[in-house]
């Protein structure tokens, strides 16, 4: 990690406003702790927000956290920087803070996302806040608590394969779309919720730092650069992200983005958008790599 990185790790200097310094010191903590062991959940002591828990208190705590004066700050929802939930968290940590505003990827030093990895690659010295829903992997498999701790500890994982083997003989394929469970550098369950299947081979040796947080359920998680993030599957049942034959971006043509169905006039979806808004317009004005050949996987 680069000296700015590690700077703003240590902690920016000292705001006024809704949230004190003892609390960003004790979710720095927690994400020291979590970039040292990738994938294991960090309990944290979450406080109350301006935002209800579940629409990004999570991440929200993370982002203030981290950011300074100095900073210049992406908020996205689902890959869109003009959202109702970006709009909104973005305003309330610029008028916080006094940070500087971010569109454009490559210039972000922070990006707070819900739902969504950009489709421009992260580079070194940047950090990816992810709001999280729901952390617990095993969640759905084991409602105890204790017993939830003992299967991480020993990792003890059998009942995931399980899962994922019954949802293949049911279905004839893993069917998990948000939140699909990966190995984090040979260890640890987690499902970096809510992302696509589309993102998760961004997780996979990004140069990024990636911050998972959860407000509600008070855990903070990380995969620090470089990590091996790979997802759960068969050996005759490959990976496969969304896709849809024929479907491209009206705006740039894109096909190897993730794109997402528009409303038109009628009232139905017929029409396809990219969901990450920057790197459309950049891909639009030459600002980007051109659409390369679509994406094979599994149709959406």
């Amino acid at each position: 990690m680069n000296d700015q990185l590690t700077a703003r790790l240590a902690g920016p200097p000292p705001q006024p406003g809704i949230f004190d310094e003892l609390s960003k010191r004790e979710i720095r903590r927690a994400m020291l702790s979590g970039i040292a062991i990738p994938g294991y959940q960090v309990p944290f002591g979450s406080r109350e927000m301006p935002v209800a828990r579940g629409w990004g208190s999570g991440g929200l705590q993370a982002t203030l956290s981290l950011v300074g004066e100095d900073s210049r700050l992406k908020v996205i929802d689902q890959g869109e920087d003009a959202g109702v939930n970006a709009s909104s968290l973005r305003r309330l940590v610029v008028s916080h803070v006094g940070c500087e505003e971010e569109t454009d990827t490559r210039h972000a030093d922070i990006i707070q996302s819900r739902h969504r990895i950009p489709e421009q690659p992260l580079r070194d010295g940047q950090v990816l806040v992810l709001q999280v829903p729901g952390a617990e992997p095993l969640a759905g498999i084991v409602r105890d608590m204790d017993e939830q701790r003992r299967m991480h500890a020993e990792a003890d994982y059998a009942k995931m394969w399980v899962r994922l083997y019954e949802d293949v003989v049911h279905n004839g394929l893993i069917t998990a779309a948000a939140g699909y469970p990966v190995l984090v550098e040979g260890r640890y369950i987690m499902t970096p919720s809510p992302i696509p299947r589309w993102d998760v081979p961004k997780l996979d040796r990004s140069e990024a730092i990636t911050v998972l947080s959860a407000g509600r359920e008070k855990r903070i998680f990380a995969v620090p650069p470089h990590t091996s993030v790979v997802p759960l599957t068969f050996e005759d049942r490959p990976f496969e992200v969304e896709h849809t034959p024929g479907a491209a971006c009206r705006l740039c043509g894109s096909a190897d983005t993730y794109i997402v169905q528009e409303p038109a006039a009628d009232g139905r979806f017929t029409t396809w958008v990219c969901s990450d808004t920057d790197f459309c317009r950049r891909r639009r004005t030459g600002d980007a790599p051109a659409p390369a050949q679509p994406v094979q996987g599994e149709t959406a």
